[in-house]
């Protein structure tokens, strides 16, 4: 019997539901029989379900009166102006992933309080840029089985002292071994106007969560501790004197809030 041979594009084209039919059976056929390979492309698939759930919403959103304007055409043009909603649909969600935070058009609404673990956290009413970025970065990275970070922690010293250089602050990778959590490595990442760092965590099941480090913080005045949901993607976020720093991951916030109070103990103490 010839062996059927499974290609890498035929693997990403299962993942995303764009696999012929024809071809269907032997794709599974094939990861039934590699375990490894079907366990790197359900995490994949879980990515994917991830970034929808974050993106998904922004097509129902209305199109900001700016963008309405700039969309005038002739009236010639009628035809193809019926496709301009989704298409700037479409054009926000690309530009998000690099930064653009369109969606927080407007003033926050008062943030409400939750309380977790005897302390209050502000639950923002919209979520901020910044912890849309954080989750943004967290979904994209900790799927990542074969590189989910730039430096490793067996080089930890050298990857604080890196972005530390990049950021041009003094930054730390908190120790968070009590709690269970140990670090993975980190990355570099840019942000509005200027690099972000990335640290990022796992325990012992292989749930990862990551600690978001930004400068362009500075002349944000709000200090107050808060606490948003991005999808699937639970985050507390504050700012602390140039620094912001946002703690994700898709667990449930008493656990979350349990490591955030700990990071920022650190932190404080650093």
């Amino acid at each position: 019997m010839s062996r059927i041979e499974i290609h890498e594009h035929e693997l990403q084209a299962y993942v995303d539901g764009l696999l012929p039919e024809s071809r269907r059976g032997e794709v599974e056929a094939y990861l039934a029989s590699h375990p490894r390979e079907a366990q790197r492309l359900q995490r994949y698939q879980q990515q994917n379900r991830e970034i929808r759930a974050l993106f998904d919403p922004v097509l129902d959103e209305p199109v900001p009166e700016q963008l309405r304007a700039a969309a005038l055409v002739p009236a010639t043009a009628r035809a193809s102006q019926r496709l301009w909603p989704r298409l700037v649909a479409g054009l926000l969600i690309a530009c998000f992933s690099g930064g653009a935070g369109w969606l927080l058009r407007g003033e926050l609404q008062p943030p409400r309080l939750v309380q977790l673990d005897g302390e209050q956290w502000q639950r923002a009413s919209q979520p901020a840029s910044f912890a849309r970025q954080a989750a943004i970065a967290h979904v994209v990275y900790s799927p990542d089985v074969r590189r989910p970070v730039e430096i490793g922690a067996d080089q930890e010293d050298q990857l604080v002292a890196w972005l530390s250089k990049r950021l041009n602050a003094k930054i730390q990778a908190p120790s968070l071994g009590s709690l269970g959590y140990e670090l993975i490595g980190g990355r570099l990442l840019p942000g509005n106007s200027g690099p972000v760092a990335q640290f990022m965590y796992h325990d012992g099941s292989g749930q990862r969560l990551t600690l978001y480090v930004s400068t362009e913080n500075n002349s944000n005045q709000n200090t107050g501790f808060h606490f948003a949901e991005e999808g699937p993607v639970n985050v507390f976020y504050w700012i602390d004197g140039p620094f912001g720093y946002a703690l994700s991951a898709g667990i449930d916030k008493g656990e979350l809030v349990r490591v955030a109070s700990a990071v920022y103990a650190q932190l404080q103490h650093k």
